[in-house]
């Protein structure tokens, strides 16, 4: 299945909770999520909804995580299983930090793009950079060490200016340097580092019984 290329507020809606996939709109309150309400699009959004079963709370958790990063199931799959081979921290822990460890969500939490699908089109096109070298992949694993700037030739640059002006604190796992537009990633998060609006053990739970 490709990738979903619909309303994103739609997205929002469905989740109940801010998904970060618009930029201008979601800042200056013209969301979808703020005008209509978390009530799930469709005619039948207002209609009283049984309460869920504990396997329906675990499936939109892992819903709401894939759509927030922007990524697809066998990929999500993928970091489910790298996280659950890891001897140290938490399972859900982990997952967090290697999806956090994305190269087009570092893009964003740096500032350089307004919104993770924003990011994933920079480094695809080919506008980033990662310790000089030019970088396509937005899944690629950033490290502690890491720097990553957007092409001073780029294009793209002074949508990536505009961005950082809406930007507001930048994690502390992380330092930017706005008036060149590049960062470097001084360490891994931690959790309470990590806004991700997820409840990451019910999706451990989901995957350890399919």
């Amino acid at each position: 299945m490709g990738r979903y290329t619909g309303p994103v507020e739609k997205l929002s809606r469905r989740e109940g909770v801010d998904l970060c996939l618009k930029g201008e709109r979601r800042l200056n309150g013209k969301s979808a999520l703020e005008r209509r309400g978390p009530q799930p699009p469709g005619q039948h959004g207002n209609a009283r909804r049984r309460r869920e079963s504990v396997y329906a709370e675990q499936l939109r958790e892992k819903q709401k995580a894939k759509r927030y990063y922007g990524v697809r199931e066998k990929q999500f799959r993928r970091y489910v299983a790298a996280a659950t081979k890891k001897r140290e921290g938490v399972v859900g822990e982990q997952l967090l930090q290697l999806l956090e460890q994305r190269l087009d969500n570092v893009v964003y939490r740096l500032g350089l793009a307004s919104t993770r699908p924003q990011a994933r089109q920079f480094v695809g096109h080919g506008h980033v950079l990662v310790n000089g070298q030019r970088c396509d992949i937005a899944s690629r694993q950033v490290k502690p060490g890491d720097v990553v700037m957007v092409a001073p030739e780029a294009a793209i640059r002074p949508v990536s200016t505009v961005a950082t002006e809406q930007m507001g604190r930048v994690g502390a796992w992380l330092e930017a340097d706005f008036d060149s537009l590049a960062g470097k990633v001084l360490r891994l998060p931690v959790r309470n580092e990590i806004d991700a609006p997820v409840a990451e053990q019910l999706i451990v739970e989901f995957y350890s019984r399919v």
